[in-house]
């Protein structure tokens, strides 16, 4: 099991200083984002060269490229705004293996216009599942054409909401290019112990053969995102459930700040998560 930042954790837009930020913080891997190369999170195209230098930084430094960031709304209300997303989403899929990595993160969406990650009523009707599932028809053969998979990280404000829907997703298509990202803090708002701990059990339970990357950030008891370690989440029993299912991938922590990156890199480790 590697241990992994978001490589937008740290500032910079030149591959080699951010990765190597990343590498004296501790860590192994990174999810790796186009605005490190001074592009937009979603650019319109990505040239080889902006790919390779990424390679070339991932080299020189040691620090692998566990995923590559592609989210967009994909039930966005304006179909426009989702074809844009899925124009980017082509050209960081056919970047992706120069740059180093076979996995594009993506975010299932909301109905919510003004942002992806917030809950939306609309995000539990057919209408939202019918478009999410039109999404995936047209992102499969790009995800063929660039042998690359797609990232899908269940979240409460989606509508993958959950490790059920997840599942549901990736029967419905029966197609080993959809993976889980999978994230413990996205599995509840606030909960007893006992019942974050069933969570995270069931949702392995239900995703572990899928599982190509985890996430590591926390919750306060109230509810509010906390960085890993700072919150109420049990990473121990997180850390060994998914090695209990055979996971030994990227254990990705996001949602914190460059100076803190040190002390959650020690916190992980300390866990269970090898660097």
């Amino acid at each position: 099991m590697q241990l992994g930042i978001f490589a937008k954790t740290f500032p910079g837009t030149t591959p080699d200083a951010v990765l190597a930020a990343a590498r004296d913080a501790g860590y192994a891997a990174v999810q790796y984002n186009m605005a490190c190369s001074g592009l937009p999170s979603l650019p319109v195209s990505v040239d080889m060269s902006t790919a390779r230098a990424v390679a070339d930084a991932s080299e020189r430094t040691g620090v692998a490229i566990a995923a590559l960031s592609a989210t967009y709304n994909m039930i966005h209300p304006a179909l426009s705004v989702r074809e844009e997303g899925r124009s980017s989403f082509a050209a960081l899929a056919a970047a992706a293996p120069v740059i180093g990595t076979r996995l594009l993160t993506v975010c299932t969406g909301s109905r919510d216009a003004a942002d992806q990650w917030r809950h939306h009523p609309d995000n539990a009707s057919p209408a939202a599942w019918h478009d999410l599932i039109a999404e995936f028809e047209l992102l499969l053969p790009i995800a063929e054409a660039h042998d690359i998979a797609i990232g899908v990280e269940p979240e409460l404000g989606n509508v993958v909401s959950s490790a059920a829907n997840a599942r549901t997703l990736i029967d419905h298509f029966g197609s080993s290019r959809i993976r889980i990202v999978l994230d413990p803090a996205n599995l509840f708002e606030a909960a007893t112990a006992a019942e974050r701990e069933a969570l995270v059990e069931d949702a392995v339970s239900r995703l572990g053969d899928s599982i190509a990357l985890a996430h590591a950030k926390d919750r306060h008891a109230d509810g509010s995102f906390a960085t890993a370690g700072d919150g109420v989440i049990d990473f121990p029993h997180f850390i060994r459930v998914l090695r209990a299912a055979g996971f030994d991938g990227p254990l990705v922590t996001h949602g914190l700040a460059a100076g803190d990156a040190a002390r959650v890199a020690a916190f992980l480790e300390a866990s269970g998560a090898p660097t």
